[in-house]
């Protein structure tokens, strides 16, 4: 992250300095320094600040649907395990994990907060309710990645264009094809029957009991009939709502974007700022999208580019700020309901 912001303020010195008549080339490497530290940060401020307010509500309000569409396919996750979380308390939960997301690594992290939530909802399926937070996020990821696989044929002459894209797209592909990988295993695959000994070597483990149980609850999945092609249908619409949300953005900063660059390259980013690099992704999305979108066919000056990504994330920090409130001022009372009362979560002959 220091690197791509000093490699922009760099560029914000040498023009205050050559608007000062001085030769940037004379200067000594701190003199450089002080002049791109000194001049950028003010730069790109006043970038941040050209997007029009209505457009950046527009933006938040994308971010938000994206949350409200994960909670109605969690629950649908949810309730192939026969879990039926009241949508109230899955946004609640859902707010929360998004805060954590803000700071742990990836934009996944918060998945882990989610999961002990999850399973703190029950007391007879807790394995079942933390495979539900881990199926629908791999069920998400694979989804995004196949919608950015499909977008790709639309702007194929655009990336043959460009080794850096390629590469990208490249390491898309390949989650792709991992992501297939694991829902294939774990939804559908008999290899228990084929080895008949990996159950019992399963079951030695340190927590095999436990491995054993979540194998077996992914496996109802696979059982439940039509439940990937509902969950890829809401997974799709969340897709595109991620990329209007940075539609937005754009629109408010000014930057004319052929529409189906985006429907490429925002899925990409962000699947690729989920793996566990950096806090939230940040940075290794801002790169990705100053190296994508400064590419001669698009023309989006480094700056903006940059602005974009720290905008569309400001969005989603707002919501998270949310997720704060909720975990700050209502975890004392919903560790006190744990105690004293039912499970919110409705199991089979158990009362709600």
């Amino acid at each position: 992250m220091a690197w791509i912001f000093h490699a922009i303020f760099q560029n914000e010195g040498k023009l205050a300095a050559k608007e000062s008549g001085i030769e940037w080339s004379q200067l000594s490497r701190m003199d450089q320094w002080r002049w791109s530290w000194t001049h950028g940060p003010g730069e790109l401020w006043k970038t941040v600040s050209l997007i029009k307010p209505l457009a950046f509500v527009e933006s938040v309000g994308w971010m938000g649907l994206t949350l409200v569409l994960g909670v109605a396919r969690w629950r649908m996750v949810m309730a192939v395990q026969g879990l039926h979380l009241t949508f109230r308390r899955a946004v609640g939960i859902t707010w929360v994990a998004h805060f954590f997301n803000s700071f742990l690594l990836g934009s996944t992290g918060g998945d882990l907060i989610k999961a002990l939530y999850a399973a703190r909802e029950t007391r007879h399926k807790k394995t079942e309710a933390v495979v539900t937070v881990f199926v629908d996020r791999i069920v998400g990821l694979w989804a995004m990645l196949l919608f950015a696989g499909i977008m790709m044929i639309p702007n194929l002459a655009l990336i043959r264009q460009h080794k850096a894209m390629e590469a990208v797209c490249g390491v898309i592909l390949f989650m792709l094809a991992a992501a297939s990988v694991v829902l294939g295993v774990g939804f559908w695959s008999g290899l228990s029957r084929k080895f008949p000994s990996a159950r019992p070597f399963l079951r030695r483990l340190p927590k095999g009991e436990a491995l054993e149980k979540s194998l077996d609850a992914c496996r109802g999945f696979g059982k439940s009939r039509g439940f990937l092609l509902k969950t890829l249908g809401v997974s799709m619409a969340l897709n595109a709502v991620c990329v209007f949300q940075f539609m937005a953005v754009a629109k408010g900063l000014g930057l004319e974007i052929p529409s189906a660059a985006l429907f490429v390259m925002v899925p990409m980013v962000i699947c690729i700022s989920a793996l566990p690099i950096t806090p939230s992704g940040l940075g290794v999305r801002e790169n990705l999208f100053v190296m994508l979108l400064t590419v001669p066919e698009i023309g989006a000056p480094a700056t903006l580019a940059l602005a974009l990504s720290l905008l569309a994330f400001a969005g989603s920090l707002i919501w998270s700020l949310a997720g704060g409130v909720v975990y700050l001022f209502l975890k004392q009372r919903e560790h006190l309901d744990e105690v004293t009362k039912a499970p919110l979560v409705e199991e089979p002959g158990e009362a709600v």
